[in-house]
């Protein structure tokens, strides 16, 4: 979705640039080490470098903690930090992409929700359209409240064809967490990075979010 979201914003002309804080996987051979972040250049066409985008990728999968357990490293949050405050300098908008939920633990006492808010980001919240959607989006909505995280704004990713009919969950989640949906993103056999950018064009009024 971020990567959409940048490729849609560079056709209207704004200066972009993405950070992915935390990546995970099998790095690839060339290019970026995380197939995602590659993704993500590709769609901001950048060439800001690699530690500044991805300050840290872990070689298996899961959460930051648990790569530091499991590969039995140590990271710098203060890192971070100043990879996007430069990154900041060089755009007008700065993407980032998280890892995981908004309680995803980067340490034991250091979550997701805690970076959004040290990096005074506001937030947009992707959910799903699936059965389930509502009760792990109201969570996420308490918990980003809790931190003084501000979302401005709900896309549902219809990733089936089943669940709830959009219309009834744009409904729902309205009335249930008083934040707007602005907008849905269509089922997609197969991603396609220009049609997704279209869609979000065509359905989000980018503008009004990237001032």
């Amino acid at each position: 979705m971020t990567a959409g979201i940048a490729t849609a914003l560079k056709k209207i002309g704004k200066d972009v640039g993405i950070m992915k804080p935390f990546a995970a996987g099998t790095p690839q051979k060339t290019g970026y080490k995380s197939e995602d972040v590659q993704l993500l250049a590709k769609a901001a066409h950048t060439n800001d470098s690699e530690d500044l985008i991805n300050p840290y990728f872990f070689e298996i999968y899961g959460s930051p903690f648990t790569a530091t357990k499991s590969l039995g490293i140590k990271f710098d949050v203060k890192i971070v930090l100043d990879s996007f405050k430069q990154l900041t300098s060089l755009h007008d908008i700065v993407l980032v992409e998280g890892i995981g939920g908004a309680m995803t633990p980067i340490l034991k006492n250091y979550f997701v929700t805690d970076l959004i808010k040290e990096m005074n980001l506001e937030t947009i919240l992707i959910t799903s359209s699936r059965i389930g959607t509502v009760n792990h989006t109201i969570m996420t909505c308490k918990i980003c409240q809790n931190y003084g995280v501000k979302i401005c704004g709900i896309i549902i990713n219809v990733l089936d064809s089943k669940g709830y009919p959009l219309d009834i969950l744009k409904r729902d989640l309205e009335e249930l967490t008083n934040i707007p949906v602005i907008g849905s993103i269509p089922f997609m056999e197969d991603f396609d990075l220009e049609k997704l950018s279209q869609i979000i064009t065509n359905n989000i009024s980018l503008e009004s979010l990237f001032k």
